[in-house]
């Protein structure tokens, strides 16, 4: 394994001319489909892992703070402003991450034809994101946010908040106060 990340890591350092930032220790395992790179920012000691798609239209750009891991399969598009993801973040397989929506107002003409909409999305410091978990164009994640296996979540969370489900809702938050997780 420890030659592999060295591979990934190698070619990276070859393609590092065409991101807008490359930090150091970062890696890039194989890619399904890298486009606009130039807008796609990676911080330090960043892991990506296989069969990652990253991808910017219209000016949008992607930022992947410092120490950040994400799993296989990951799915990432931006449109016209930057999508961030927090540093220390962990974020498991087949996540997607987005925000552009497809605009469906004309009834009998593809969804594909219609314009696509942009929404702000950010992801917060520190936050977890569980397996299969789709975070959709409009949602805001606080710093320390933990979403749930298969979570699709939409709507803005507060930090230190545990979200689950599809819709994904609040179910715990953390009390600094009692220093506990809470049910809500």
């Amino acid at each position: 394994m420890k030659l592999q990340k060295l591979w990934w890591w190698l070619r990276l350092q070859f393609r590092k001319p065409f991101f807008a930032q490359v930090g150091r220790s970062s890696y890039l395992a194989s890619s399904i489909s890298l486009v606009g790179t130039k807008n796609i920012a990676i911080g330090n000691r960043v892991r990506i892992f296989p069969g990652n798609r990253m991808e910017t239209h219209d000016g949008g750009r992607i930022t992947i703070g410092d120490n950040c891991s994400i799993g296989q399969n990951f799915h990432i598009t931006s449109m016209k402003d930057n999508l961030k993801i927090g540093a220390n973040t962990t974020i498991l397989g087949n996540v997607f991450i987005t925000n552009i929506d497809h605009e469906y107002q004309e009834i009998g003409k593809h969804i594909l034809e219609q314009p696509m909409v942009y929404r702000d999305t950010q992801i917060g410091e520190n936050c977890f994101i569980g397996f299969g978990a789709s975070i959709q164009a409009g949602t805001i994640l606080g710093k320390q946010c933990v979403v749930g296996t298969n979570s699709v979540v939409r709507g803005n969370y507060p930090d230190y908040s545990v979200i689950v489900g599809a819709p994904a809702k609040v179910v715990k938050i953390y009390n600094p106060e009692t220093q506990i997780w809470e049910r809500v």
